[in-house]
């Protein structure tokens, strides 16, 4: 018994030493040299990477017909609206807002059946929506948030 552990610890203290070993005789390893031909942006630079960016989100968000966030009574009447049609929708603000304005681009961008996009878009949290609860919203969204244009 005592021969069997003596056996299975020294191969195990082998195979760790022959891990850690490399077989690279560089000394660089290939995450050292993708470090090394990175280039590293400015603090100046990065800023303004940071400000295109945000640009570059929102203008694919306009271009997708996707309205800016609503604040303030903007917000409030948008809220208002979803909650006509169900009270348990809002309980979550955020995600009642982010879904009303995506559904605008279904709205703006002529989805074969908004109505029914709606009401499976705002179907979450245990709340299950038919079409026309669907089109409640939808009449809701353009009174707010995304007047037909």
């Amino acid at each position: 018994m005592r021969l069997r552990t003596t056996t299975a610890a020294i191969v195990a203290v082998l195979a760790v030493t022959l891990v850690g070993c490399s077989s690279d005789e560089g000394g660089e390893t290939e995450a050292d040299a993708t470090r090394s031909t990175v280039a590293e942006p400015s603090s100046a630079s990065d800023d303004s990477a940071s400000d295109d960016s945000a640009s570059d989100d929102s203008g694919s968000a306009e271009s997708a017909g996707i309205p800016p966030e609503p604040t303030g009574a903007e917000r409030d009447a948008v809220l208002a609206a979803i909650r006509d049609v169900n009270g348990n929708l809002t309980h979550d603000e955020d995600k009642a807002v982010d879904a009303a304005r995506n559904q605008c681009s279904s709205l703006d961008g002529g989805g074969s059946d908004p109505d029914h996009s709606a009401a499976q878009r705002f179907s979450y949290d245990g709340v299950t929506l038919t079409d026309d609860d669907g089109r409640h919203i939808n009449i809701g969204l353009r009174k707010t948030l995304c007047p037909q244009s």
